[in-house]
């Protein structure tokens, strides 16, 4: 676009014929905004063509999560007890990211609340990975890094409060962050609470997933959460940074009681780390510095918070099982009794970073099975078993949720069958740019590969 060999309008045409043409098949969008996303194409190209905006993503599409609030436009939540309502104002996220010249092509699919781990509703096609159309394409994330495998989108903005940007990379090939408690404001509008949620980008490449950082890192007032500013003044000034010679522990034993982990896993764990030690990084098993016992205080607060979108009583009946044995369970949960089980989480914490702060990095891996086929959480007799299949899936990203602690998947391994299986690196409080830095050093070791990747859809 700087040299004008390309506009923004015909960037975001080229985007929205994919999404006529494909989505369907892929599920990755609830919401389609054409005639809007034009229109803001042509602000970006007057931009570009005056010659004297340096804006990163000016001219960018980048599609917006559906639990997130854009003005004018319908937002769902992935549910259908609010396929009627209008976004009142903007997220601060989304305003930072319209100011930085982006182009809102849609709202990505999101499972109900951003409860599951997995993208099915009762408003949309289930969302798949792109690499086999049988199976998720993870949640709550699903349809931003459903769009963004299937070139639907170049990069996307999620969100993660559990894993749900992690988990959809991960399935999906692709690089996510989710950063540090506190990077990047909720305002202003949706509380920040407990700080398990946070927004973040996923992304083919480190380096855009850290330009995307950089427009959306900002704190408004009233903000319960602050990180520090990168030490380099910039997340994308760590991409290509040496990063020395690191100390990474890893540790593959899942907290979740009776959680295993697939050999294919195992098996791109342990490519991760022979990978990591080629690079001339030392890395080190440790036990897990996390406790089991921090599962049912979690999943207390995770009851809870299934209750936080007020629902109309008329429509009730919409909610999907799960999401109603939810909120069932969080309404019978004593005010006390969420103290009690914060305050246990806070305590783990603290121990744990004793651990980890130890090391400039923890590898784990991101979930603990290849994608599984799409309807798979749900095909059990009733939304107890679905929620345990979500637990022993999704059994690793949660813990920096709790902590706090930045953490990216990272896209280096494809099975035999070619279906992606990603590996977690977390990192110590406000140290994104560490990651990013050991991130693009594997990514720049291994020739760019996972970027390059196409799967046959596209």
């Amino acid at each position: 676009m700087r040299h004008k060999e390309v506009s923004p309008v015909e960037i975001t045409e080229h985007y929205l014929e994919r999404i006529t043409r494909l989505d369907a098949r892929i599920g990755a969008y609830v919401t389609v905004t054409a005639e809007s996303a034009l229109e803001q194409a042509r602000r970006a190209e007057a931009r570009a063509l005056a010659g004297d905006d340096t804006s990163p993503l000016l001219g960018v599409p980048i599609p917006i999560k559906d639990l997130n609030l854009v003005k004018d436009v319908p937002i769902h939540f992935g549910s259908a007890t609010y396929e009627d309502f209008v976004a009142p104002v903007d997220d601060s996220v989304v305003e930072r990211l319209r100011d930085a010249g982006t182009i809102m092509l849609g709202k990505t699919a999101t499972p109900e609340f951003g409860l599951p781990c997995y993208t099915e509703t009762s408003l949309s096609p289930p969302s798949r990975t792109p690499w086999d159309l049988s199976l998720s394409a993870g949640g709550s994330s699903g349809g931003a890094a459903a769009a963004v495998a299937a070139g639907l989108a170049p990069a996307a903005q999620g969100s993660d409060g559990a894993g749900s940007i992690r988990i959809p990379a991960s399935v999906c090939g692709l690089f996510g962050v989710k950063p540090s408690r506190g990077r990047i404001s909720f305002a202003p509008i949706i509380p920040d609470l407990a700080g398990l949620s946070t927004n973040g980008p996923i992304a083919r490449t480190v380096a855009d997933a850290a330009a995307l950082l950089d427009v959306m890192a900002h704190n408004n007032p009233g903000d319960l959460y602050h990180a520090p500013p990168p030490e380099l003044g910039s997340f994308g000034a760590y991409v290509g940074r040496d990063p020395g010679r690191l100390r990474i522990a890893r540790y593959a034993e899942p907290l979740v009681p009776g959680a295993a982990v697939a050999p294919e896993v195992l098996a791109a764990y342990e490519h991760a780390s022979a990978e990591l030690t080629a690079l001339g990084h030392e890395v080190v098993d440790i036990a897990p510095p996390f406790s089991p016992d921090m599962v049912p205080q979690f999943v207390t607060l995770w009851y809870a918070f299934a209750c936080m979108h007020p629902v109309d009583l008329t429509k009730q009946d919409r909610l999907r099982p799960l999401t109603a044995w939810l909120r069932e369970r969080g309404f019978a949960t004593p005010a006390p009794d969420f103290l009690q089980a914060q305050s246990a989480l806070q305590l783990a914490t603290r121990l744990g970073l004793l651990v980890t702060d130890r090391y400039d990095a923890v590898l784990t891996p991101t979930v603990t099975q290849p994608p599984r086929p799409v309807g798979w959480f749900e095909d059990v007799d009733g939304p107890e078993e679905t929620f345990e299949r979500m637990k022993r899936f999704a059994a690793f990203p949660a813990i920096y949720n709790v902590s706090g602690q930045p953490a990216v998947n990272l896209p280096l391994y494809w099975t035999a069958e070619g279906l992606p299986i990603g590996v977690m690196l977390a990192g110590r409080f406000g140290d994104e740019g560490t990651l990013i830095s050991v991130s693009s050093q594997v990514e720049a070791a291994m020739g760019g590969f996972w970027g390059e990747r196409r799967p046959a859809v596209w």
